[in-house]
């Protein structure tokens, strides 16, 4: 089984369709990759980890980006500011989130209105957050899920103590904005990182799960109240005309006719 550290040593993929900027910053820019054929495609903005540091970018998810065309799903693999860059410290992420999402509808492709966020790692805390901020719906991989805990175990010197000071925890960790208010997201791994613990991202599932039981909860009692509406709609039908209605087909099926196509099978 491949590791997804492999991905690091791969060879870059295929070059994207277009490079689109959308600030003025040089990492304000994502490459834009578009399905064969005239559309409209769905779009996935997607993400990529690194925690957080200038030394990853983009071209590691250009290979999922690449899969995502071939699925049919355009993408917009997204850089931003980040540790290693003048100001990449948070909030600079977030603004950059911010522009991108404002700009997704100028993107020169037939969208067919439908988007995703797609993180991995300390992408996926940008996805998540994103998806806060946006109510769009989110897949994340790996995530970050919880920044105080990836501080407290790795101390202030680490890359996630340099990139988000505590005061931010509360307008920057997922698992700190819940409810996420969005439908659910997907966590698929299956192996034990250091970085980034797999009992994070089971509290945060389980977290999670709380806030789809409430959901839940609220639709059943909306599926009850229009139950109840239908029954009070139907108890106000006059009963004697319903009566008479069954008197005058009883009288006019008194006499059995011959058997329809129907019933001839």
């Amino acid at each position: 089984m491949r590791d997804s550290a492999d991905v690091l040593t791969d060879p870059p993929p295929p070059a994207a369709d277009a490079q689109i900027a959308y600030g003025p910053e040089p990492l304000q820019f994502g490459d834009l990759r578009v399905p064969p054929g005239d559309g409209p495609f769905p779009l996935a903005l997607v993400l990529h980890g690194g925690y957080w540091q200038a030394m990853y970018n983009l071209i590691h998810t250009g290979h999922l980006c690449e899969a995502l065309r071939d699925a049919g799903i355009a993408s917009w693999n997204l850089e931003y500011r980040c540790l290693g860059v003048p100001g990449g410290e948070w909030p600079a992420a977030a603004e950059d989130l911010d522009r991108a999402l404002a700009h997704r509808d100028d993107l020169p492709f037939a969208h067919d209105g439908r988007t995703v966020l797609v993180g991995h790692s300390a992408g996926g805390q940008l996805a998540l957050w994103a998806a806060k901020r946006s109510g769009l719906p989110v897949v994340a991989l790996a995530p970050v899920s919880d920044v105080r805990d990836a501080v407290e175990r790795r101390g202030p010197e680490s890359a996630p103590g340099r990139f988000m000071a505590p005061e931010h925890f509360a307008d920057g960790s997922p698992l700190e904005l819940l409810p996420l208010g969005v439908p659910p997201d997907r966590d698929p791994r299956r192996r034990r990182t250091t970085s980034v613990p797999y009992e994070m991202s089971r509290r945060y599932v389980a977290a999670r799960g709380t806030e789809a039981e409430a959901r839940h909860a609220r639709s059943a009692r909306a599926t009850s109240s229009r139950s109840t509406r239908k029954r009070r709609s139907s108890r106000r039908r006059s009963p004697r005309s319903s009566d008479s209605s069954s008197r005058t087909r009883s009288r006019c099926g008194s006499r059995p006719g011959p058997p329809s196509a129907r019933s001839r099978g």
